[in-house]
Formats: structure tokens, C-alpha cells, sequence
């Protein structure tokens, strides 16, 4: 029972470090290759594991069938594990030509172990048990172990070579890759003269808690880094996009939005319209007088400072809604909710400030405002109305 109390730990720190990758804790895991060979190569050592707990558990009990059966799959599962871990090298390192020449070995591996496996069924090479489940080590096991350092070492002498190649992190891991076929096959090598002894499943202990600090927690911190630092670039690419929008929808002298925000506006109040989903909304159009005048006797500097003052008095009147500069000397108001019920009241306040007493530099603008109406198709037919009545209402302040 103490044999097999080793494979139990060595099972519950397996299972325990690598929960993540087990149980696809991990995003995406199954679709990157290195990870999904390394999944399965855990899979195969816990096989390998619950067989070496079997076989303490049947050896003490002296169930011989059972443990004859045992004893084989637990000679499967270990040419399994060297396939997979080979796969997982491979696949880790990327593949070439000497890597596919490891690969190859490695299913000849396997494929030798099912065979003599099988052999041993009817003429005993391998193993042979007596009835008093006395376990007996035959020439085929020193075979298996002895191909199967050779096959580890084989593996461990590629990944060193790879190390030349590599720097940084990727170094160290593959030092570790490496130095995990060293242990498992000096292990090996031990087993060979102790055959009763949980040797393997100590290997496996020790390697596998190698390749998790310093295989798999560093692939971890970096995939996190690399999280993090696009999180970091997709956070300035939208604050890029969000300050290059806002730029393109604000207006540069006045700071109203723009024509590009109007002329968005306009698309989706025409498509609520055609989808008779369109709140009741009014357009208010201003145009600014005189801004020529200025221009041509006093600069285009007085002529700016005279279209933001222009903008001011309109947002102080028209402060809830928004305001759109769609020409040099003409803006609009989107009126909707509050400001669409009190637009009687803010018409009158914005023509009582055009008739206060002026002077020169004090801007004259004429104002006129259309409501949506059900016969309505376009966000045009409003605007139209309000120009009209713009235009009007130019026409009585210039007559006053």
C-alpha cells in the first residue's frame, strides 16, 4: 500500500497544478497546438499514474488476473506518456526535419510496447507473474526502459540544440524542457535495478512540477503581459478614434458640432422617419448677418470673433439642445423633448435679444424653426420649412 500512497500524491499534485489546463480553464486551449499535445501528454501521466496505484493496491491484495492486466497498461501507458511528450517537444520547439525523425521513433516506441505487450500474453518476455502475484522483471522490460531513455535523452540533446537559437524566457524553457528528459531518463535508469519501486512516478512528480514553474506559469505571465499590453494599445486605439471622431464632429472655431455630425444626424432621422420610429423633433436655422460686412472692413479675426459670439447666444437660448454649424455664416438647432415643447418661448426670448439696441460688433441673426409633421419623408422637407422661414426673417431684420 505504501507503493502505492506515492502515485496518489503524485497524482493530486498533477491534477492540482494543472487544473487549468486539464479542465480548459484556460481560453482557447484546445486550439494551440503546443497546448493541446501538452494536455494530452498530462492525460497520459495520469493514466500511467492510476495504473502504479492499481498495481500497489491489486500486488498487495494478490489479485492476480487483475494485476496481470494492470501490469500491461501500465507498460501502454508508459510508451504512451513518451509518445505524447515527444509530440508535445515537437510541437513546443516547432518542426522540422530532425523533429519528425523524433516523432517517427517515438510511435515505433509505442507501437514495439503494444506488440511485446501483446506477445507476453501467450510466451512471457516482458513480465511474468506467480501465483502468489510474485512479480518477475524479464529481458523485454530492460529493452523497453533502455529504448526508452534512449528516446528521452534523444529528445533532451534536440531541445539543448534548440537552445542556441533561442534567448530570454524561450531559453529557460527549453533548458527545463530538456532538463525534464534528463531526470525522467536517470530515473529510468534507477528503476531498472529496482524494479518494485515507484521510481517512475517520482520522476514524473518532479518533472512535471518542473515544466509547470518554469515551462507553464511563464507561458502564463506572458500571455497575461501580452493581455495586458493589448488591452493597453486597444484602450488608445479607441481614445485615438474616440479625440479623431470628436475633432471630425466638432467644429474647430466655434467648438458646435460639425457638418460631418450634421450630415449623420440628418441619415438617421431620415431612416427613423422611413421607419416610422421618429420622435417629434424641430429644426431651428440661424444665419448669421453681416459676417462679409466684417470681414471685408475689419478682418477675418473680427470675423471669427463675430461667428463664435454668434454660436454663444444661440447655445444661451437654445441651451438643451444641439447645435450644428453647417456654413460659414449658418447653424442649426436639433430641438427634441424639453426644448421641442418650450420652442414657442425660446423663439420669442431669441427675437427679443436680436432687437435689443446693437452695435457694430454685436451679431444680428435670423432665426426660423419648422416642426416635423406626418407628411413629412425626409429630414429635408423640415429643413426646408425652417430655411424659408429663415430667409423671411433675415428679410425683416434687414428692413429694420
Amino acid at each position: 500500500m505504501y507503493y502505492a500512497a506515492i502515485g496518489l500524491i503524485a497524482l493530486l499534485v498533477l491534477v492540482i497544478e494543472n487544473y487549468d489546463i486539464l479542465f480548459n480553464k484556460i481560453k482557447n486551449i484546445d486550439k494551440v497546438k503546443e497546448w493541446k499535445s501538452y494536455k494530452l501528454f498530462l492525460i497520459a501521466v495520469i493514466v500511467y499514474y492510476i495504473t502504479d496505484i492499481l498495481w500497489g493496491i491489486l500486488e498487495s491484495q494478490k489479485l492476480y488476473v487483475a494485476l496481470y492486466i494492470d501490469t500491461v497498461l501500465y507498460f501502454i501507458a508508459m510508451g504512451s506518456g513518451l509518445l505524447l511528450w515527444s509530440r508535445f517537444t515537437v510541437n513546443y520547439l516547432g518542426e522540422n526535419k530532425r523533429s519528425k525523425i523524433l516523432n517517427i521513433f517515438s510511435y515505433i516506441f509505442f507501437a514495439f510496447v503494444i506488440i511485446i505487450s501483446i506477445i507476453n500474453l501467450f510466451t512471457p518476455i516482458l513480465f511474468s507473474l506467480t501465483q502468489e502475484c510474485e512479480y518477475r522483471a524479464l529481458w523485454g522490460r530492460f529493452v523497453i526502459l533502455i529504448a526508452q531513455i534512449l528516446l528521452l535523452s534523444s529528445i533532451s540533446i534536440y531541445t539543448f540544440v534548440s537552445i542556441i537559437n533561442s534567448y530570454g524566457q524561450i531559453r529557460k524553457r527549453y533548458r527545463t524542457i530538456g532538463l525534464f528528459g534528463i531526470i525522467m531518463s536517470i530515473f529510468l535508469i534507477v528503476q531498472i535495478f529496482f524494479p518494485l519501486l515507484p521510481i517512475f512516478s517520482m520522476a514524473y512528480m518532479m518533472g512535471t512540477c518542473l515544466l509547470h514553474t518554469f515551462v507553464i506559469n511563464d507561458e502564463k505571465e506572458e500571455y497575461k503581459r501580452e493581455l495586458e499590453e493589448a488591452f493597453l494599445r486597444e484602450t488608445k486605439h479607441f481614445a485615438d478614434l474616440k479625440r479623431a471622431k470628436d475633432l471630425a464632429y466638432t467644429d474647430a472655431l466655434t467648438g458646435a458640432k460639425s457638418k460631418v455630425a450634421y450630415n449623420e444626424l440628418e441619415d438617421i432621422i431620415d431612416i427613423q422617419i422611413r421607419q416610422n420610429t421618429v420622435k417629434d423633433f424641430k429644426i431651428a436655422i440661424f444665419d448669421v448677418n453681416n459676417l462679409k460686412v466684417i470681414n471685408d472692413l475689419y478682418g477675418h479675426k473680427n470675423g471669427d470673433k463675430y461667428i463664435i459670439d454668434s454660436f454663444n447666444i444661440i447655445k444661451n437660448c437654445f441651451n438643451n439642445s444641439k447645435i450644428y454649424r453647417i456654413g460659414g455664416d449658418e447653424f442649426m438647432a436639433f430641438l427634441i423633448d424639453d426644448d421641442y415643447n418650450k420652442s414657442e418661448d425660446l423663439e420669442r426670448g431669441f427675437i427679443d435679444e436680436m432687437k435689443k439696441p446693437k452695435s457694430k460688433f454685436d451679431p444680428i441673426i435670423a432665426l426660423g424653426i419648422a416642426k416635423y409633421e406626418l407628411t413629412d419623408n425626409s429630414f429635408n422637407d423640415v429643413f426646408r420649412r425652417a430655411d424659408k422661414l429663415m430667409y423671411d426673417n433675415k428679410t425683416e431684420l434687414k428692413r429694420a
